[in-house]
């Protein structure tokens, strides 16, 4: 184990976290400077508190105790502390000691003692278990893998802690004190517990700052007009129902109003008697800090920054935003922004339009998440146009759009939506993802409940844009589109599909299936839709083309009977302006309207399958059925359900989905906190939901958003029996942990940090092996006598290959010789071969036995920095290489993961059988890629696998060759504990 010089500070031990009540705290290794906030802290302490810590009272501490706590190796002694504006609110230390319970004389020994320490005023608020998260972390980069305390029966806090921690724990009573032995290595269920713990803090922190109880407009114009005076003008038009103060500190000192808004004006947030919960900043960059200073110190729980001149100025303004995080981070806050432009809350009891959208949008059942305000208009914009006014089908819950993203980001969002009774849809346009791996975690999750609708912008552009500082992603956009797809989010392409999509998946149950009935008074328009439904892979039946003038009756008897049938899954209704008596096309706003309560009517009847309707030239009928229903419409009956078990997604009742698994983590603590629950929106009654439908202008729109959905819910069927990943008995995990660690040490010495290196033939066939998966051999052949040795040793027929970089796996430039069956043949090619490519020196020829004829791919395996581990599968040659032929799946993949991955590719026929050839072993393929994943999985250090080719034949397969990369692991994103991102 490699390790730092003594006293070397650990800068990436350093975090910042979230807490339980949505609270940010930062986590750090103490150093010595830290004496004075150490003393200062133990002061606040109750004595009650510090009995617990010592055993004994223990009002003060020693000047030998402030050395003891302060100076440490950071190797067998480490103190964190958590800190909240600069000062100590809990610590926690171990200190390594020996079987005997002494201070560890070995470097061996694997057991320390831990202690905590939390102030009084911050108990209860999961500093504790945050802190355990990090220091078990740190004791396992140091060797250390178990933790011991000692703790008074009467100092249940504590216990708790470490109980609900969910690491394997052997409890013991002795002498009158508990002692707990924690063994660290991670388990499923103390994952679990962490990521409920993310889960809930994150979505209780994002909560704060969509329903706060009061807003400070900072930086409100005293004139109209502006930034502020506009975001102002916003809050009160929407009506907001909590209170609102403006700030600006040219404000004349005697004004206390502001006129004609009416509301209390301050010069400062100090001037304000009461608490501010969101505070929303509309001065220029360059005052900033102070006025984030000023909320920091009045306890603002959240800083929305309109304010720009940031990371998209350049890189001044890429220093100012990363101090501006720093800043806002160390009070305990979050920041949305800088450069936002803003938030919005549809909620009845909260009203909240905090942006630079001068019209409320309707409420409804959409959530909304932009990087881009012009794109947030957009998306505003065409929500209203397609459904107007609360409870129409276009009407969102709540809306964010985050500029710069320093902080609060779409991962956030998402931890929020996840359970969010109010919204049914996540929508989200993305123009970078700062982590996609733990992107890809939550969207996963939140796609099991409810769908997650994405687009993302500079798919193509090679940079995040201005503003976006994120890790730089190695593998191609239709790497990261695959990948999200395996995560069950449904990516689309324009903001017009985002909007199409997810006005379907609000409003519609989804399809059992791909089955689609089409019905219709216009034989084109329909032919029209079913062309695009062969076009998305659907099943449509045969047109049920009605007359030119059928009446609204006749629509709905026609949809009341598609609805009713076994024989579809989905109902596309085609309407086009009908013929009157005259010959004339009706095109009345009567006749649109009459359509649309016919066509609800049949739906309210029966509403187990999605409906959508394609219209030309009958806008007033699309207006209706987006406009909310009346009173006398007709509802889908509804029957009141907890929240875990509503309907999702859409606004009708249908079969309900399997009962919503709770956040991650079976941990007793996962009960929010009380205060959670009391601003947690109050559970509106249960009512009849009104019959919603989306209407299209065009079939290919519609049925490209009704595939959509066909594809999630045919995921979500999925998802349901998740595959597993198996266990193979001859799989040596712990003997390749020790091969991997002796070749680093052999091979790293003169490497840079964070280099890789490529492992010679032998050994990286060695590591393979401990994984079952063997490499055919091959033997150098410098010279034709050495090729006739190995050609001798290996039995003919043979294979004579070069392996020289550039003409490696290239037999089309003729570095491929095969079914060689003679030693004259082989004397015959090799000459032929260095004659025509070059000398032995630069061929670096080999001799191969051969194999059974199948059909040749690729297997590869690679740790992207951003991504995380991705596991690749093509056709070897062409397929791959020219035509980017490749599916791509997370590590670990699971055993349904890997079958559909054989099957995904373009080129797959070819491995079952096309045209009259015979079927390949694809069973071995699927668990050569299993095993190939297991490798990664279980070593970090593994940083890369290339096997090329692997002839998959019809019994069996062979990998005829294979490379290996490893690195010393870097401190990962997703994987460790819990922290929040810094870019």
């Amino acid at each position: 184990m490699q390790m730092p010089p003594d006293h070397a500070y650990p800068t990436h031990w350093e975090a910042d976290v979230v807490l339980r009540d949505g609270g940010t705290a930062r986590i750090r290794p103490i150093t010595p400077d830290d004496a004075e906030r150490l003393v200062s802290f133990y002061e606040q302490v109750s004595d009650e508190s510090k009995y617990y810590r010592f055993f004994a009272p223990y009002p003060r501490l020693s000047d030998r105790d402030v050395h003891r706590f302060t100076h440490h190796d950071y190797i067998d002694r480490v103190g964190l502390a958590a800190t909240v504006g600069g000062e100590f609110i809990a610590t926690v230390r171990y200190d390594r000691i020996d079987e005997r319970g002494l201070p560890a004389k070995n470097p061996d020994d694997d057991q320390a003692e831990v202690a905590f320490l939390v102030q009084d005023a911050h108990q209860g608020r999961g500093v504790a278990s945050a802190l355990l998260e990090h220091i078990a972390a740190v004791a396992r980069e140091r060797g250390i893998r178990r933790f011991a305390a000692e703790v008074l029966p009467a100092n249940t806090k504590m216990i708790k802690v470490f109980t609900d921690a969910g690491y394997t724990q052997k409890r013991t009573f002795e002498d009158g004190v508990v002692r707990l032995e924690l063994d660290l290595e991670p388990t499923e269920q103390s994952m679990a517990v962490m990521r409920g713990r993310e889960q809930r803090a994150e979505a209780r922190s994002v909560q704060r700052l969509l329903a706060p109880g009061s807003v400070a407009v900072i930086g409100t114009g005293r004139a109209p007009g502006g930034l502020g005076r506009t975001a102002l003008r916003n809050i009160l038009d929407a009506g907001f129902t909590g209170r609102v103060h403006a700030v600006n500190h040219a404000f004349p000192e005697d004004v206390r109003h502001l006129e004609p808004e009416g509301v209390p004006a301050a010069r400062t947030l100090r001037e304000i008697p009461e608490p501010v919960d969101l505070a929303v900043i509309a001065v220029p960059a360059a005052g900033v800090p102070d006025v984030v200073r000023d909320c920091g110190e009045h306890g603002v729980q959240g800083v929305l920054v309109l304010s720009s001149g940031y990371a998209e100025a350049g890189v001044e303004g890429r220093e100012r935003q990363r101090a501006l995080l720093r800043q806002v981070r160390s009070y305990g806050m979050r920041l949305i922004g800088p450069n936002a432009f803003g938030l919005l809350n549809t909620a009845p009891d909260v009203r909240l339009n905090a942006s630079l959208a001068p019209r409320m949008p309707g409420a409804g059942r959409i959530g909304l998440f932009t990087q881009s305000g012009a794109i947030g208009i957009a998306l505003l914009s065409g929500l209203h146009a397609r459904g107007p006014g609360d409870g129409g089908i276009a009407g969102i819950s709540t809306f964010a759009s985050t500029g710069n993203r320093a902080d609060v980001s779409g991962n956030d969002l998402l931890q929020f939506w996840y359970d969010d009774p109010h919204t049914d849809v996540a929508i989200l346009y993305l123009e970078s993802i700062g982590n996609p791996r733990k992107f890809a975690r939550l969207a996963r999750r939140t796609a099991a409940v409810k769908p997650v609708v994405v687009a993302k912008g500079a798919r193509h552009h090679g940079t995040a844009p201005l503003g976006h500082a994120v890790p730089t992603v190695r593998v191609p956009d239709s790497t990261v589109a695959a990948l999200m797809r395996q995560a069950g989010v449904i990516r689309v392409d324009t903001v017009t599909e985002l909007i199409d999509a997810g006005l379907l998946l609000a409003s519609q149950p989804l399809p059992a299936g791909p089955r689609v009935a089409i019905l219709g008074n216009s034989e084109s328009l329909a032919l029209l839709a079913y062309d695009a439904c062969l076009t998305e892979g659907l099943r449509p039946q045969r047109p049920h083309v009605l007359p030119s003038a059928a009446t609204p009756e006749d629509f709905r008897a026609a949809l009341a009977e598609a609805l009713a049938g076994d024989g579809w899954d989905a109902v596309v209704v085609t309407a086009i302006p009908w013929v009157g008596e005259e010959g004339t096309a009706s095109m009345g706003g009567s006749e649109g309207a009459a359509l649309a309560d016919a066509l609800r009517a049949a739906v309210a009847a029966d509403p187990g399958k999605p409906v959508t309707v394609v219209h030309l030239a009958m806008d007033d009928l699309a207006e209706t059925l987006a406009a909310p229903p009346g009173p006398e419409a007709p509802h889908a009956p509804q029957e009141p359900t907890p929240p875990a078990q509503r309907p999702t997604p859409g606004t009708r009742e249908w079969p309900p989905a399997p009962p919503r698994p709770p956040a991650p983590g079976c941990a007793p603590d996962r009960a929010p906190a009380p205060e959670a629950r009391q601003a947690a929106a109050p559970e509106p009654p249960a009512r009849p939901r009104p019959v919603n439908i989306p209407a299209y202008p065009a079939a290919e729109r519609a049925v490209r958003a009704l595939a959509e959905a066909v594809r999630y819910a045919a995921w979500r069927r999925s998802a349901a029996e998740p595959g597993r990943v198996p266990e193979y008995d001859d799989i040596q995990e712990a003997a390749a942990g020790v091969d991997i660690e002796r070749l680093l040490d052999r091979l790293t010495g003169d490497v840079a940090p964070g280099r890789s290196v490529a492992l010679p033939p032998a050994d990286a066939e060695a590591l393979l092996a401990r994984y079952g998966i063997h490499t055919r051999p091959s033997l150098p052949a410098p010279d034709p006598d050495a090729a006739v040795r190995a050609a001798a040793r290996l039995g003919y027929p043979v294979a004579l290959k070069t392996t020289a970089p550039h003409l490696r796996h290239r037999a089309d430039l003729g570095g491929v010789r095969l079914d060689i069956a003679s030693e004259a043949e082989l004397r015959r090619t090799y000459a032929e071969l260095t004659d025509f490519l070059g000398s032995p020196e630069e061929l670096r020829p080999v001799v191969q036995s051969m194999v059974p004829r199948g059909v040749d791919t690729v297997v590869r395996a690679a740790i992207d920095p951003a991504a995380g581990a991705v596991l690749s599968f093509g056709l070897a040659g062409a397929p791959s290489q020219l035509l980017g032929d490749i599916a791509h799946r997370l590590i670990p993949a699971t055993d349904r993961e890997v079958t559909e991955q054989i099957r995904s590719i373009r080129s797959a026929p070819l491995l079952f059988g096309w045209r009259g050839s015979q079927p390949v072993d694809t069973a071995a393929l699927e668990e050569l890629l299993l095993r190939v994943s297991r490798l990664v999985d279980d070593h970090p250090e593994v940083v890369a696998v290339d096997l090329e080719p692997v002839v998959v034949a019809p019994h069996g397969l062979a990998v005829l060759s294979a490379s290996v990369r490893l690195a010393r692991p870097p401190a990962t994103t997703d994987l460790g504990p819990r922290r929040l991102p810094v870019y």
